[in-house]
């Protein structure tokens, strides 16, 4: 049988069918790794302002971590909000480890995402024309650094890994209902920013 074939059966094997096989062959977990890679790269670089070099040593610890722990993934249950739960706790981790406070500079994030971003927030039709200038994408980014940490943290998941609340629940192992007051608080309090930052334009 020829890798190419291999290759693609994997890919088109689901998260809890590659675990399965990443038990047996570590050839599997190899998949599982570049099926998730990019976006734990981005989650790392939206919670953090580290540098490329130390994402990719968190990234590292992530995988390592979850390869440890394949054994006790509950198969029942979502290896996506399990996995990113493991990233938040080694992103944690290393703040903690290095005394470091966590920030997000959302530094690669494209005009498109910020723009639909705020665009929900604020519930403002014109706001995707009003954001198209740089300058408005540098202040979006300017106003997740100044939100504390579990309102960054919340919106992060839910706007931009587009993650629903059972699943953020899973991440940061707080109660659905906790969530969805995170995420409309912080809200408020992204729109408030927003406004008193002049970024949108008052007819």
């Amino acid at each position: 049988m020829e890798g190419t074939d291999i290759s693609t059966d994997f890919q088109k094997t689901n998260d809890v069918g590659l675990v399965r096989l990443s038990l047996q062959d570590k050839e599997a977990f190899y998949y599982l790794v570049r099926r998730y890679e990019n976006k734990l790269m981005r989650y790392i670089k939206r919670l953090t302002n580290i540098r490329d070099e130390e994402a990719e040593d968190i990234l590292q610890d992530i995988f390592i971590k979850v390869y440890r722990n394949l054994n006790g993934f509950d198969q029942n249950l979502s290896f996506s909000s399990w996995i990113y739960r493991i990233a938040h706790n080694e992103i944690i981790n290393y703040y903690h480890r290095n005394k470091r406070r966590l920030k997000s500079t959302v530094s690669e994030e494209s005009g498109e995402e910020l723009n639909s971003l705020t665009e929900i927030i604020t519930d403002d039709p014109d706001s995707h024309e009003q954001l198209i200038a740089r300058e408005k994408e540098i202040k979006i980014r300017q106003i997740l650094d100044k939100l504390p940490e579990k309102y960054r943290e919340a919106l992060i998941l839910f706007f931009l890994e587009e993650m629903s609340y059972n699943e953020i629940s899973d991440v940061l192992r707080k109660p659905p209902g906790t969530i969805a007051t995170l995420i409309n608080r912080g809200k408020k309090k992204f729109k408030k920013i927003a406004m008193e930052d002049n970024l949108f334009n008052d007819d």
